[in-house]
C-alpha cells in the first residue's frame, strides 16, 4: 500500500537511509531555500528541519529531489499504472471514462484495484486528522526563497476547487498555484494572494463563479500523502479530477471531509454565505479554507521556474476563513528558480510512469519533449510522421505542419514559444531528449526560405517576459523533412571568410553566439543559426547556458531576424542564417541571483547536514 500520510512516508525514508533529520536552527528567510538548492544539486536525501526559525512546525526539503527517490515513494502505485498501459489502456482514458467493473475485468487485478482506489471517499470531520488544531497564517513557516520576493509563499500547495455548476469530486480541480501568505497590501492573517497562470483548471471554476456573480470557495492543502502533492502538478485533461489520479498513485482512496465551523453548524454557515461548504483533504498536514474574492490586489514579485522574477501583477485575493492542521504537522516545501531544480523531477516522473500523453492524443506524433534547461514552455522538440507524399524524393515538410498546429493547440503545450519538429522517417534513431543531436538534425535540413512559420499576437506563459505584455507573445515552429542540404561547421579556424560579428563563439556544430552582428555581411553556409547575446563566451560555455539564454530571452516575432530576409505571399523567410536576438532587454524581468552572505551560510549548513561526523572533529 502507498503512504496515506506525509509522516508515514518520512518514517519509511528514514528507515531506508533516504532522509536526514537536521536539529539545528535554519532560517526560512532566504537561508532554507539556498540550502535546498544545494541539496538538490548534490542529489541529497530528503532533509527534515526540526527547528526552523520563527515557527513551531518542522519543514521538509528535497522530498522529490531525485527520480530514484520518487520511484521509491510511489513504488506501490507505479505498477498498476504500467499494467493498464501494457494491456493497451490509456490510464487517462481509464480514469476519465470510469470503465465499468464487468468490462474491465480483463484488465487484471492491479488495474481493477486502481479503479477502486480512484474513487475518493467521504469521512466525518470528527475523524479527520487535519481538523485537530487551528492556527493562523503568520504561525506557518514564512518561506522566502529569493531576496526580492514580495513575501513568504507556499511552494507545494494543493489548491482545491469545485465547479460551481457541477459541485462534488467529479467536478473538482487540484492544482499547484502559488499562494502568497503575507506582504504587499494583504491584510495579515485575513488575506492571501492566489496566483494562477493561464490555461489552468482553476480558471474554469473561477470564470463560472464570476458569471454567477458569486465568490469561489478555495481550500489549500499542504502535505498529506505524497501522491496528492504529485497529483496537483499532473497535466490531466479537463474534467478529470486529480483526486482520482492521486488515489491510483497512492494506492488508497483519498479521504475528504466537510470542515467544521466554529460557533455555527455547517448548514447555518452555508446558508449565511449562500455558498456550499467545500471538502477538505482529511489527511493533509495543513488546510487553509477561504473564499476567492471578485476583486484583485497586487501579487509578487516571486522568483520563478524560468530563472527570473515574475513581477507584481493584479491577482485574485483569497479571504481566509480558517487555518487547520493535524497534530505534529510538517510543512513540505520546494524552491523554484533557473532550471534544473527539484520540479525538474516531476516532469521526468510523469514521462516515466505514463509515457508521452501527446502521441496518444495526436495521431502521427511520435514524441514531444519540453526542454527543461530552456525553462520547459519556451522550447519543444518533437518527432512526427511525414507521409503526405512518400513517393517524392525531394519532399518537404507537409504533414508536419498539421501536427505542429495540433501540438501547439494541445493543453499546456499551447504556451510553447519555439517548436522544432522533425520527420521520424528521416532518422529512426533520433531522440528528442538528445538535444544537441536533435538540433543538429534540424539545422542540417532546414531551409529558412520555407521552413520557419510564425504565429503572432497570441497567448504566452504568464511567467514569460520576453514580450512587453503579460500573457501575450508569439510562436515559431520549424518543421523539416528530407535529406540534409548542408554540412555544419564546428570551428571558425577553417572558414574561408571572417564572421561579420563581434566575438563569435561556436556553441556546437552549426550554431554561433555573437555579441554584435552585421546582417548585411557575408556568412558561411555552415552556421545556419546565430544567437545574438550579451556575453558569447558565457553562453557558449555549456548547453544549459545556451538553451536558457536563447529561448527565455527571446520572443519570436520581436527578436528573430534573418540574413537576406524577405516576405512573400505573407510568408517570412531568409536566404542566410536565422538570427535570434537573445540579449537582455529593458522590459525583461530581473534574473534570479543569490546574495553572497546567504550562499556562504547555506554552504556551511549543507556541510553540517551531509557530513556531520566531519564537522564534529
Amino acid at each position: 500500500m502507498g503512504y496515506c500520510t506525509l509522516r508515514s512516508c518520512i518514517d519509511d525514508l528514514r528507515c531506508n537511509g533516504q532522509l536526514i533529520e537536521f536539529n539545528e536552527p535554519v532560517d526560512p528567510y532566504l537561508e532554507m531555500a539556498a540550502v535546498q538548492r544545494r541539496l538538490y544539486k548534490r542529489e541529497s536525501p530528503a532533509v527534515l528541519f526540526t527547528k526552523p526559525v520563527g515557527t513551531s512546525f518542522p519543514m521538509l526539503a528535497n522530498l522529490f529531489g531525485t527520480l530514484s527517490r520518487i520511484e521509491f515513494i510511489f513504488r506501490d502505485g507505479i505498477e498498476p499504472l504500467r499494467k493498464t498501459i501494457e494491456l493497451g489502456v490509456d490510464p487517462i482514458t481509464f480514469i476519465s471514462e470510469r470503465v465499468c467493473f464487468r468490462s474491465s475485468f480483463s484488465l487484471g487485478r492491479l488495474a481493477l484495484a486502481s479503479l477502486f482506489y480512484s474513487r475518493p471517499k467521504r469521512v466525518s470531520a470528527r475523524t479527520a486528522p487535519v481538523f485537530a488544531c487551528r492556527t493562523t497564517l503568520d504561525q506557518l513557516p514564512q518561506l522566502v526563497s529569493w531576496q526580492n520576493d514580495g513575501g513568504p509563499y507556499l511552494t507545494l500547495p494543493q489548491v482545491y476547487t469545485e465547479d460551481p455548476n457541477n459541485s462534488g469530486f467529479a467536478g473538482s480541480n487540484l492544482g499547484m498555484y502559488r499562494v502568497q501568505l503575507a506582504g504587499n497590501n494583504y491584510v495579515q492573517n485575513n488575506e492571501a494572494g492566489l496566483h494562477y497562470q493561464i490555461h489552468r483548471g482553476i480558471a474554469i471554476h473561477h470564470a463560472a463563479a464570476l458569471r454567477s456573480g458569486k465568490p469561489l470557495r478555495v481550500n489549500v492543502f499542504i502535505g498529506g500523502a505524497p501522491a496528492m502533492t504529485f497529483a496537483a502538478v499532473m497535466p490531466l485533461p479537463e474534467g478529470v479530477s486529480e483526486l482520482l489520479f492521486a488515489g491510483i498513485l497512492g494506492q488508497h482512496r483519498i479521504p475528504m471531509a466537510i470542515p467544521p465551523v466554529a460557533g455555527k453548524t455547517s448548514s447555518e454557515k452555508e446558508t449565511q454565505l449562500n455558498l456550499p461548504l467545500l471538502s477538505c483533504y482529511a489527511e493533509a498536514d495543513f488546510c487553509i479554507t477561504g473564499i476567492l474574492q471578485t476583486e484583485t490586489k497586487p501579487e509578487g514579485p516571486f522568483g520563478d521556474h524560468l530563472g527570473y522574477y515574475s513581477l507584481i501583477h493584479e491577482f485574485p485575493v483569497l479571504k481566509i476563513e480558517s487555518v487547520w492542521h493535524r497534530k505534529n504537522a510538517i510543512l513540505p516545501f520546494t524552491v523554484v528558480g533557473r532550471p534544473p531544480q527539484e520540479d525538474t523531477q516531476f516532469a521526468k516522473f510523469i514521462h516515466h510512469i505514463i509515457g508521452d500523453i501527446v502521441p496518444k492524443k495526436i495521431p502521427g506524433v511520435r514524441n514531444v519533449y519540453a526542454v527543461d534547461d530552456a525553462g520547459v514552455h519556451p522550447l519543444l522538440l518533437a518527432l512526427g510522421r511525414e507521409q503526405y507524399c512518400p513517393f517524392d524524393p525531394k519532399r518537404r515538410a507537409a504533414e508536419l505542419h498539421t501536427l505542429a498546429h495540433a501540438i501547439l493547440g494541445f493543453g499546456q503545450l499551447s504556451l510553447a514559444k519555439f517548436l522544432f519538429l522533425a520527420a521520424s522517417e528521416d532518422d529512426p534513431m533520433l531522440d528528442v531528449h538528445d538535444v544537441p543531436r536533435f538540433l543538429k538534425h534540424i539545422l542540417e535540413r532546414v531551409d529558412w526560405r520555407y521552413d520557419a512559420h510564425f504565429i503572432t499576437q497570441t497567448t504566452a506563459d504568464t511567467l514569460d517576459y520576453s514580450d512587453v505584455r503579460l500573457n501575450c507573445g508569439s510562436k515559431l515552429f520549424v518543421a523539416v523533412s528530407g535529406q540534409p542540404i548542408r554540412s555544419l561547421s564546428d570551428s571558425l579556424d577553417l572558414l574561408d571568410v571572417s564572421i561579420p560579428a563581434k566575438n563569435p563563439r561556436v556553441v556546437f556544430p552549426g550554431v554561433l553566439c555573437v555579441e554584435d552582428i552585421d546582417l548585411a555581411g557575408l556568412f558561411p553556409a555552415g552556421f545556419p543559426l546565430i544567437v545574438w547575446v550579451n556575453n558569447s563566451a558565457e553562453v557558449s560555455s555549456n548547453l544549459n547556458h545556451f538553451l536558457w539564454t536563447t529561448f527565455t530571452k527571446s520572443d519570436p516575432a520581436n527578436d528573430i531576424h534573418g540574413v537576406g530576409e524577405f516576405i512573400q505571399n505573407k510568408h517570412w523567410g531568409c536566404v542566410g542564417p536565422l538570427v535570434i536576438d537573445a540579449r537582455c532587454k529593458p522590459h525583461h524581468a530581473p534574473e534570479l541571483t543569490e546574495l553572497p552572505e546567504i550562499a556562504d551560510r547555506a554552504e556551511k549548513i549543507v556541510q553540517k547536514i551531509l557530513c556531520p561526523s566531519k564537522n564534529m572533529k
